[in-house]
């Protein structure tokens, strides 16, 4: 889709490799619980790190390894990147992810619950030292620019990318109506979570439809509101990135109410967003993820949650597009 400022992932007209839907039954008792505070979750992404035994402490700035935080701005609603267990402690990718990079850094990553729409925001108002919630790194968002208007609307965040994903299309199970592609969604309705890639692709989608096929599209502050809807019988389809989609299908209703349809479209990375003036905390986060990605820490995380195909082999700025 064109890429909007407040989406999780943007299109770069690619198709990603498709990961063993299977794979992620290791997270299939996880319930999809999710909400839409803005309160702190301190046991999230904690691990046991000091920055007296932390081999890169020395890396970051000085005020944060003081503080021993930092302060992740995430929506703790997108399993399995990121949600909350029966206890309500946040848990998935990024936190294992984040987890693993503290021990590094020799400080504690605490997530911090917002709408995703939100989280570029509180960045530039230091409400969070990044952002870390499958967003995805665009060259519209490193530049401050809104996608939708072409008008610059902030300075713009740098990434650093450690993942990458697709966009998948699933509909409720047995019901596909022949849904495989974008095309097929005109003169259906389709639920989205608001500011994302699919809710991009969907209004890009909706301006190509011809007359008397009109795509109707419902977007939704989070993306298990979008999932409800569409269990509930009030859309044909739904559309998240790939292992978003892929975690519903196996986990809702007992694996029984949803299907994937047809393939993955725009592969781009996932990037924790850094203020464009955090330079030294952005390399930090750069070296502490080839840190662990060259330890084996990152695979044995990616591993559990069943998304090997979206593994990336080292740290990258700004590789969006």
């Amino acid at each position: 889709m064109t890429a909007s400022t407040t989406r999780r992932t943007t299109a770069t007209s690619a198709k990603s490799r498709i990961a063993a839907i299977g794979a992620i039954a290791v997270a299939g008792t996880l319930l999809l619980t999710g909400c839409g505070d803005q309160t702190k979750d301190k046991d999230a992404g904690s691990g046991t790190a000091s920055t007296k035994n932390a081999p890169l402490a020395d890396k970051l700035p000085k005020e944060i390894r003081d503080k021993g935080v930092i302060r992740v701005g995430s929506d703790i609603a997108y399993a399995p990147v990121e949600f909350k267990d029966k206890s309500g402690n946040a848990i998935g990718i990024d936190p294992d992810i984040a987890a693993a990079m503290g021990k590094q850094l020799g400080v504690k990553f605490e997530f911090e619950n917002g709408t995703f729409d939100t989280l570029v925001t509180g960045l530039r108002s230091n409400r969070y030292d990044i952002a870390m919630s499958a967003m995805t790194d665009t060259k519209d968002r490193q530049e401050g620019v809104d996608s939708d208007t072409g008008k610059k609307v902030g300075e713009g965040v740098d990434f650093v990318d450690y993942f990458n994903a697709g966009v998948s299309i699933y509909t409720p199970k047995g019901k596909t109506q022949g849904i495989k592609t974008w095309d097929d969604l005109c003169g259906k309705k389709i639920v989205v979570q608001r500011g994302t890639v699919s809710h991009d692709l969907a209004k890009a989608q909706a301006k190509k439809c011809p007359k008397g096929k009109t795509l109707g599209i419902q977007a939704f502050d989070d993306d298990q509101q979008a999932q409800t809807r569409l269990r509930s019988g009030g859309a044909d389809a739904g559309s998240s990135d790939f292992p978003v989609a892929a975690y519903a299908v196996k986990t809702t209703g007992g694996g029984k109410a949803f299907e994937i349809v047809g393939d993955q479209v725009d592969a781009a990375p996932y990037g924790i967003a850094v203020s464009k003036d955090q330079t030294q905390l952005r390399d930090a986060i750069k070296d502490a993820l080839d840190a662990i990605i060259k330890s084996g820490e990152y695979d044995k995380i990616i591993a559990k949650w069943g998304v090997e195909a979206g593994a990336v082999k080292e740290a990258t700025v700004n590789g969006g597009k």
